[in-house]
């Protein structure tokens, strides 16, 4: 029988009972000091002795007594005779109370002229000037640091008590294998555990990984109840979604207690909290993206409550690049890049399909649209969550519309200078949509041959062309790829895979039917849409599609058969005032390198006998190209 779920309730309700449901474990355990960075201290630390112990010289010199130097200067030194020499580092003797520079003295046989007067305690470190012995050194609950290692060595402290906090990681689903193993068709490698493990251990807990149980709620139940016997918080993955094989909720109800199945947001729908023998039993979804929001929102927040520290992320204040449309009455979390265009911190949205991870791995952030927003419109200021080192936001190029597998090993490249290099698949219609609003430092375009495609001109009309130099990429070829070598008069009767609104292969395929009087009605699959080339030819080569328009290089690499229909230019559309920028002039230089270049020739399907050049294309998008940054920036 299909679940359903009966009521949702808000996320803020969801943290709220995860946080205040269970009681602290409140357990330490004794850790050797030199492994201690990241654990949380269980009780204050105290000093062993006093550093330094002793009276120690913080100068090459000699210990005097301040008294014995009154007076003495240039015009009228002073002779003692009273005095040690010691060294940085040495015991100064108790009847000393200072010690003077070796360069402000004369030896004078046994005698020792000086010529300058020193204060009491001068070029002393005094005994417990760093530490007293018994000196609170770390307040209970201080999360301890790499430095402070090497203090807590010099104290004399040997090992501490950290605060510990086991947690169980149990992965469900008959169709998991393991890490290494390459997953057959229907099956997938278990990794949610793993990102669970890697997350809270980060925060100091202590994880474990119980084998995969399989889809039945007695081997479900036992995994559960043996681990919430033996850790203080049990975290399963997959089985909490609504379908007929999903027993997450059902075995939790059975063996404790259901607090909650379902939370308004996404992604992470289908959370579960429950309680089994006194213990948090936290429900993952399967999906990445949604697991990934379920252990940021409430596994984090509850070990937080138990006291070990919050991760470090950093807040930055943007701007959306475009608005965002959401589900009223559900908080939404959505992967973005952040980046700083001009004046502004701008932040890009990607893809939320709570199964693709490559959003969170390109992303560099995420934004939070509460539950009772409905959308954001692309002027929108908000906070966006870093999931990065800020001082990386400085470096970042935000590169927003038409996708093609070059962008990787460009992306690749000038990461080797130190630039990280965001790219958002938006299509033609993103980038100049992105170039207007002057929210991307660069906007990749495809640009077929107009004659052939009137809507891409008109659309290239709407940007500001005077202000824009084009960077050639590279030419190529689109087509229909498919296995059996199908052309475009077979759309009718095979299954099709599209390309999204805004692309060229998707207004080249509408161009098309509309000159032959096709219906996309007709077209099983029309709807179908995908984001990349990529894309299109793994849906064919998978047999979800008979056909689709991709590049010749994506159908070669995957070894589909390709019927040209179209040359393309791939650009790199970038603002002119921008072209000196260090980054972007790294961005072109390495667009223009050799290296590049070879990558290139090596993948294949690409034309690259003007990759690298710097065009202009005027209001009836004729091309004049330029030999360098500096004579593209010069105005027309």
């Amino acid at each position: 029988m299909v679940k359903r779920y009966l009521s949702l309730i808000s996320l803020n309700q969801a943290v709220r009972l995860t946080c205040t449901s269970f009681e602290k474990p409140g357990r330490s355990v004794k850790i050797p000091v030199i492994h201690s960075s990241g654990r949380v201290a269980a009780t204050p630390v105290y000093a062993k002795y006093s550093v330094p112990e002793v009276n120690l010289a913080a100068m090459d010199g000699f210990a005097v007594r301040s008294r014995d130097t009154v007076g003495a200067s240039d015009q009228s030194p002073v002779m003692i005779k009273d005095f040690v020499q010691v060294n940085t580092g040495n015991i100064v003797p108790p009847e000393f109370d200072a010690v003077i520079m070796i360069e402000d003295t004369w030896k004078k046989q046994d005698n020792l002229q000086i010529r300058k007067s020193v204060s009491l305690w001068q070029h002393i470190r005094p005994a417990g000037e760093d530490v007293r012995e018994g000196q609170l050194v770390l307040p209970e609950g201080h999360r301890i640091r790499p430095f402070d290692i090497g203090a807590l060595a010099t104290y004399g402290i040997v090992d501490i008590d950290a605060r510990e906090v086991n947690v169980g990681l149990i992965p469900t689903g008959s169709e998991l294998v393991h890490l290494g193993i390459r997953p057959a068709p229907g099956q997938v490698v278990e990794s949610n555990t793993i990102m669970a493990q890697v997350f809270l251990g980060e925060m100091g807990a202590n994880c474990t990984r119980y084998p995969i149980a399989r889809d039945t709620p007695e081997v479900i139940e036992d995994s559960l109840c043996k681990a919430a016997i033996e850790n203080d918080l049990v975290l399963i993955s997959a089985g909490s979604s609504a379908g007929s094989r999903d027993y997450t909720a059902e075995v939790i109800e059975s063996a404790g207690e259901l607090l909650f199945h379902g939370v308004a947001m996404k992604p992470g729908k289908p959370a579960i909290l429950g309680k089994i023998n006194g213990k948090p039993v936290i429900g993952l979804p399967g999906y990445p993206l949604a697991a990934q929001t379920v252990l940021r929102e409430f596994a984090g927040p509850l070990l937080q409550s138990w006291g070990l520290p919050a991760p470090l992320y950093h807040t930055f204040r943007v701007q959306l690049s475009g608005s965002l449309v959401s589900d009223l009455g559900f908080d939404e979390f959505i992967p973005v890049s952040v980046g700083h265009v001009g004046n502004t911190y701008y932040a890009i949205p990607h893809s939320r399909g709570s199964g693709i991870q490559m959003a969170t791995v390109k992303a560099n952030g995420f934004v939070h649209i509460p539950a009772f927003t409905e959308g954001c419109d692309s002027d929108t200021k908000m906070d966006a969550v870093l999931t990065t080192d800020p001082g990386n936001i400085e470096r970042t190029l935000l590169l927003s519309g038409a996708y093609d597998p070059a962008l990787d090993e460009l992306a690749h490249l000038v990461r080797n200078k130190g630039i990280f290099m965001q790219v958002r698949s938006a299509g033609n219609v993103g980038a100049v949509l992105s170039l207007r609003h002057n929210s991307c430092h660069a906007a990749p375009l495809s640009l077929p041959d107009f004659s052939f495609l009137p809507d891409c001109r008109e659309i290239m009309q709407l940007l500001p062309l005077s202000d824009l130099r084009f960077v050639h990429i590279a030419t190529t070829s689109l087509g229909i790829a498919s296995r059996e070598g199908y052309t475009i008069d077979d759309s009718i009767n095979i299954r099709f895979i599209n390309r999204q609104k805004g692309t060229s292969a998707r207004m080249i395929f509408d161009s098309i039917l509309k000159s032959k009087g096709i219906d996309k009605a007709q077209i099983d699959g029309y709807g179908h849409e995908v984001e990349t080339h990529r894309s299109v030819a793994d849906a064919i080569r998978n047999g979800f599609a008979d056909a689709g328009i991709c590049t010749s290089g994506v159908a070669e690499e995957s070894g589909l058969l390709f019927i040209p229909l179209v040359g393309e230019q791939f650009e790199l559309a970038i603002r002119t005032d921008l072209l000196k920028e260090p980054n972007i002039s790294a961005l072109v230089s390495t667009i223009q390198s050799d290296s590049f270049i070879a990558c290139l020739a090596q993948k294949g399907g690409y034309n690259l006998l003007q990759t690298g050049l710097i065009r202009c294309l005027s209001e009836d998008l004729l091309i004049k190209e330029y030999i360098s940054i500096e004579s593209a920036t010069i105005p027309l």
